[in-house]
C-alpha cells in the first residue's frame, strides 16, 4: 500500500537539513539564502517568499534550497543565470534527470549526488524522492 506523501508531497517547501548545511557551508561560506522563510533562513542575508528571489540580483556565494513544485526550473534557470554574472551559487535538489531543467542547466554545473534519502527539517521528514547538489560557477560553465 502506498501511503500519501510516498510519491509526492503535500507541501513544496523542505527544510534543509543542517547538518549537511553546514558541511557545505564549511566548503563555500554562504552570503545568501534566496528562498527561506525569516525562520528557516541559513544566511543572515536571506529572501523570503514576499521578497520574491526571483527577481533580485544574487551576489557572492548563494544556497539555494528552492520550493520543488512546478517552479523549480524557474529556480534552477536562475541559479545558473546568476553564476553566468559571477555569483556561486550551490542548490539542493530532487535528483529529477528527466526533467527539462535538469537537462538545460544542471548538467552545466557540478552534480554531486547524495546517497540515500535526506531527512529534512526536524529529521523526522524523510524525503520522498533521492536528491543532489548542484553548483553552478562561471568558471565551470560553457
Amino acid at each position: 500500500m502506498i501511503t500519501p506523501g510516498m510519491m509526492s508531497s503535500l507541501s513544496n517547501e523542505w527544510t534543509t537539513p543542517q547538518k549537511l548545511f553546514d558541511e557545505l557551508n564549511l566548503e563555500f561560506k554562504f552570503t545568501l539564502d534566496p528562498c527561506s522563510t525569516h525562520e528557516n533562513a541559513k544566511c543572515a542575508r536571506h529572501f523570503t517568499r514576499d521578497d520574491d528571489g526571483l527577481t533580485k540580483d544574487w551576489q557572492g556565494t548563494v544556497f539555494v534550497n528552492p520550493p520543488y513544485g512546478r517552479e523549480i526550473g524557474k529556480w534552477i534557470k536562475k541559479a545558473y543565470d546568476e553564476s553566468q554574472k559571477g555569483a556561486t551559487v550551490v542548490c539542493l535538489i530532487p535528483s529529477r534527470t528527466d526533467t527539462a531543467y535538469w537537462h538545460d542547466y544542471v548538467m552545466k554545473g557540478q552534480i554531486r549526488f547524495i546517497r540515500g534519502r535526506l531527512k529534512f527539517g526536524d529529521g523526522n521528514n524523510p524525503a520522498p524522492f533521492p536528491s543532489a547538489i548542484v553548483v553552478f560557477r562561471r568558471s565551470w560553465l560553457n
